[in-house]
């Protein structure tokens, strides 16, 4: 849900922005026509997705991060970009950055990368209104990142570095999804995500967070239509997953001792996967391109007689053209073993 009284907050204010020109006018992904102006210079991101997908982008345009990254994550990116500061957020839960804030960093762009629902259209609209800073909503569905790198690519004046990270995208997308069409749906591994410390709450059907897994195998709560939800130890013994990926340490250092899980299949059969989360999750959190090596990463645990491709080799790849940095041996090691 939106907090639109943060937003209204600073409409008072925002009704003395200056008018601004702009030379072009862009389509984004929701059909709305954004003018910007020829040289974008400072991006202000509407939530983590936006300042993610930016960053792999145009780093030097981002004005700020959503939330401030720790000292962990900003080995795995340009330091002086990475500690760039808290701005705050304009959309999704907890949101904490009223037009006031927006105002004052003085973006040439608003980013916003996600739903492109009549709510998140009605957002837009407003706070371009009443700020006269474009603003600009992207998509932000997983099997949409190449034209959305395309639109971002445009609306920056950097078309040629986003048609190379939109061509990465597709043949990944390509390659991975071409190497398991020839097995029926009904013959795709079963799997629960399992978030939280107890790893009862995941992702239901058509939900962002489990977008990758529902490309790949079956989604065991999937049947239901909706976003995160929890459900109960008894709900996934009936479902009874192949194999269980969560995102949550402590679930994952001690579901092989719980003896409520004891009768699971993936349990029985220590298929448990902890995703690497390092500098961003590779399955969500947040859910923006930090997935396409999670992608490689899902489709190996999956089908590992399909994709016998090294994958540190793959990551060492991904973090240089996406986050502008060549990991080591031993940050590699930290990465894939889903370490903080």
């Amino acid at each position: 849900m939106i907090d639109r009284r943060a937003l209204i907050a600073g409409l008072s204010a925002a009704l003395l922005a200056p008018r601004r020109a702009f030379a072009q006018t862009i389509r984004d992904a929701s059909g709305r026509n954004v003018p910007v102006p020829a040289k974008v210079s400072r991006v202000f991101p509407a939530g983590p997705p936006a300042a993610i997908l930016l960053y792999t982008l145009a780093p030097e345009l981002l004005i700020g991060w959503p939330r401030a990254n720790r000292a962990e994550e900003c080995a795995y990116m340009l330091p002086d970009i990475c500690t760039r500061p808290e701005v705050g957020r304009i959309t999704g839960r907890g949101n904490t950055a009223n037009l006031e804030t927006v105002l004052a960093l003085k973006p040439d762009l608003i980013l916003d990368v996600g739903s492109t629902s009549a709510t998140f259209v009605s957002l837009a609209d407003r706070v371009q209104e009443q700020t006269s800073i474009p603003y600009a909503l992207l998509d932000g569905r997983f099997a949409a990142i190449a034209e959305t790198y395309r639109t971002l690519g445009a609306l920056i004046g950097r078309r040629e570095d986003s048609e190379k990270l939109a061509r990465y995208a597709e043949d990944t997308l390509k390659t991975i999804l071409g190497r398991i069409e020839p097995i029926a749906r009904a013959e795709r591994p079963k799997v629960y995500y399992a978030r939280g410390p107890r790893g009862l709450s995941t992702g239901l059907g058509g939900s962002i967070n489990v977008e990758t897994i529902e490309m790949l195998g079956r989604n065991v709560a999937g049947e239901t239509q909706g976003g995160l939800a929890n459900v109960s130890i008894e709900q996934v013994l009936v479902w009874n997953p192949d194999v269980i990926v969560t995102i949550d340490q402590e679930f994952a250092a001690t579901v092989r001792k719980d003896p409520s899980w004891a009768a699971v299949k993936a349990v029985r059969d220590n298929r448990i996967h902890l995703s690497p989360k390092m500098p961003f999750g590779w399955v969500d959190f947040p859910p923006s391109v930090n997935r396409l090596i999670g992608l490689w990463w899902l489709a190996k645990i999956l089908y590992p007689e399909r994709f016998p491709e090294d994958l540190r080799a793959l990551t060492t790849d991904f973090y240089a053209r996406y986050y502008h940095v060549t990991p080591s041996p031993a940050q590699i090691d930290h990465v894939l073993a889903g370490r903080d």
